[in-house]
């Protein structure tokens, strides 16, 4: 039986029936091991509700999840959010917004722990074996660089905000701290004094993370200078952060602080320069060969990328020749949009169709990246009748084009589609800002009273910002920083994508920089060539007045509080919205974080399916059926909190995309004969898939 019907024999669990079908499976996990779980933020407080068995949600957990929960270890990171504010504010003025909680429930916490990317490009070399005496493999590094960069791609955020100045803001903060706290900065010197001077003498113990797969190679513990720079980096980052913790910043100053201080730590590494054992190894197998290619790396880069390094080989990828490759025909475009029609896949096809709405910040062909990950071939084969937006690449000539701009040239778009299909309706997907592009229309419907959208899909979306304020991904936004940006953009009339990315590299500098500094300069290897880092490289640009609202809608909440916003004149309320939706967060997304993303189900209300795949921000999305890692937490979202929906939701095996597709069974419409051509008499087929509007720089 196929992963799509065997899913459509499954259904969605109700609260009342969730706890009764978790127990067989949990009395099972529980015969081969044992574990402890952090009990719900309610409990937390005591000893022993810490210590209370989770037999009910062991079974969501894999077999390595369990294993390490058997053991005695340090208890799970948890992601912390600010508390709900429920008497500050006028119930009536608000869309229910659950409570956030204070830590990440123990079964999600380890399953985070355990998750792995979902899928990998073919061009992406298989995992080596374990590093030996020799080394590291260098095959290795590419594939950790296409894994962890694919866990960082650029998403519209809080950090579509983030100046210059607000880091050297934090910087300032960190200098006071030393001046107005010299008792505290002596101590810190002090014991970092000290345990340098272990260091010389060889007498320190301190370790850096075995983990940290920069200082794998066993030149890293063996060689006296190596260990010596080493253990030299590592006091420096732990005195550094020790001493940070103990100032007396408020605790958002401090999260600044430490988020620049990680910038700094990690451009000091000694894994950075030349004296790294790996690069020393590479130069000598190759005779110095691996320097002037690094060079010759290094002044391209210089030339053609800002300056960064490179993350990904574009000249082994182009648009229709191994990437968008499903058919079909634009049947309709505006000066705003291109709208693709595909190619029928079944002899029929279900009545309504699906519009995709994509984020403005990226193009729309991650969802038809290769063919074995592309969503749309796969809702395709299912019998879903596909319409994908392609947004134009827009210049300082449409500096005002705002979110009203984008929902009419949507609201034209879904016409069209429901035009050539014969449905009064459609079901929208818009994942990340192009949710908020889909919130913002549907708010739009809703206010004027039309029912063109009957179902929402809006993956790794976060429609009340407010829970992602205390993240990296927004700690720089201030009153004062938004009206900055605002004017800097608007004098240039757009925001260059390239340019957010370049600052959003900098906010993982570890990950998008420094591990392409070492590959492509000490190494001399070429950036890895992998499909979904040149998709996230090819970025567009924002006009001005989008970005503003982007910005508005970071620091106001207006899906939350209800007239904040008006689109196309008409205020919004989320409340009047009366549409079934289905939300997907992914464990380890720190982009859109998955207790972010759960009020974005409970603001569609109580007609809301939440999943949580064990995958990152992109890959929660390209996740098709057949990886053997896969599973899914997937219920009804009825729970006031992510953590006590986490503890309710069954766990199912494999890829979400069948759970969605059966969800879409029954919300659909009647199957009727598949068009025999694409588009109709008003709307008449024009350029292939992808368009033209996809290839505007």
């Amino acid at each position: 039986m196929s992963e799509v019907a065997a899913a459509r024999k499954r259904k969605v669990a109700t609260p009342a029936s969730r706890k009764t079908a978790a127990k067989p499976a949990a009395k099972k996990a529980v015969r081969k091991t044992a574990v402890k779980a952090v009990a719900p933020a309610k409990t937390q407080r005591t000893a022993s509700a810490k210590a209370a068995p989770a037999k009910k949600t062991l079974a969501k957990l894999p077999a390595v999840a369990q294993n390490k929960a058997a053991k005695p270890s340090k208890p799970a990171k948890a992601l912390t959010t600010t508390k709900a504010s429920v008497a500050s504010k006028k119930a009536t003025a608000k869309v229910a917004r659950p409570a956030k909680a204070v830590k990440l429930s123990e079964p999600i916490a380890t399953a985070k722990r355990a998750a792995k990317p979902a899928t990998k490009a073919a061009a992406v070399p298989a995992a080596p074996p374990a590093p030996t005496a020799k080394g590291v493999d260098t095959a290795a590094m590419v594939n950790r660089l296409a894994d962890d960069a694919a866990s960082n791609t650029l998403a519209l955020n809080p950090m579509a905000g983030i100046r210059v100045e607000d880091l050297g803001e934090a910087v300032q903060s960190l200098i006071g701290a030393v001046t107005h706290q010299p008792a505290k900065a002596m101590k810190a010197w002090g014991s970092y004094v000290t345990e340098v001077a272990k260091v010389l003498t060889g007498k320190s113990t301190i370790e850096a993370d075995p983990k940290d797969k920069r200082f794998v190679d066993p030149a890293w513990r063996d060689s006296k200078l190596h260990k010596g720079l080493l253990q030299t980096h590592t006091a420096t980052a732990t005195e550094l952060r020790r001493f940070i913790d103990s100032t007396d910043l408020s605790p958002r100053d401090k999260a600044r602080v430490h988020l620049v201080a990680s910038i700094y730590i990690d451009t000091i590494a000694p894994s950075n320069a030349l004296i790294n054992p790996v690069a020393i190894k590479r130069a000598r197998e190759t005779k110095g060969k691996s320097l002037v290619k690094g060079m010759k790396n290094l002044i391209h880069d210089m030339r053609h990328n800002g300056g960064l390094p490179s993350s990904v080989d574009k000249s082994k990828f182009e648009i229709g020749r191994n990437l968008c490759l499903s058919p079909g025909k634009v049947v309709f475009k505006n000066e705003v949009l291109e709208l693709i029609q595909y190619n029928p896949k079944t002899e029929q096809v279900y009545k309504r169709p699906l519009v995709i709405c994509p984020p403005q910040v990226n193009k729309f062909y991650a969802l038809d990246l290769s063919p074995e990950k592309s969503l749309i071939k796969f809702a395709t084969e299912q019998g879903v009748q596909i319409f994908a937006v392609s947004w134009r690449n827009p210049t300082g000539k449409q500096k005002n084009w705002d979110m009203s701009t984008y929902v009419k040239a949507l609201d034209e778009a879904v016409d069209a589609a429901r035009d050539i299909s014969g449905s009064d309706d459609v079901s929208l997907w818009g994942a990340c800002s192009g949710g908020m592009t889909a919130a913002s229309y549907i708010g739009w419907l809703a206010a004027t009273g039309q029912k063109k959208v009957l179902n929402v899909i809006s993956p790794v979306c976060t429609l009340d910002p407010e829970n992602v304020r205390d993240t990296s991904m927004g700690l720089f936004m201030t009153p004062e920083s938004v009206a900055a940006i605002k004017a800097n953009v608007k004098r240039k009339g757009f925001v260059d994508g390239a340019e957010m990315a370049r600052v959003f590299a900098w906010l993982r500098a570890n990950d998008l920089i420094w591990n392409y500094w070492v590959n492509n300069y000490l190494l001399g290897s070429d950036p890895p060539a992998y499909d979904v880092l040149y998709w996230n490289a090819d970025t567009t640009r924002l006009p001005a007045a989008f970005h503003a609202d982007i910005l508005d809608i970071m620091s106001e909440s207006p899906f939350i509080h209800p007239n904040k916003m008006k689109i196309l004149g008409q205020p919004i309320d989320m409340r009047k919205a009366k549409v079934d939706a289905y939300i997907v967060a992914g464990i380890t997304d720190h982009i859109t974080p998955w207790k972010a993303c759960y009020p974005t189900a409970r603001i569609y209300g109580e007609n809301s399916v939440f999943t949580l795949a064990n995958a990152g921000h992109l890959q929660s999305l390209l996740n098709p059926p057949g990886s053997a890692k896969s599973f899914f937490l997937s219920g009804k979202a009825t729970s006031a909190t992510p953590d006590e929906w986490a503890t309710g939701a069954p766990r199912q095996e494999g890829s979400w995309w069948p759970h969605w597709i059966n969800w879409m069974d029954t919300r659909s419409g009647p199957k009727v004969a598949a068009p025999s051509s694409l588009g109709n008499s008003k709307h008449k087929p024009g350029t292939a898939a992808p368009g033209d509007y996809i290839h505007e720089k």
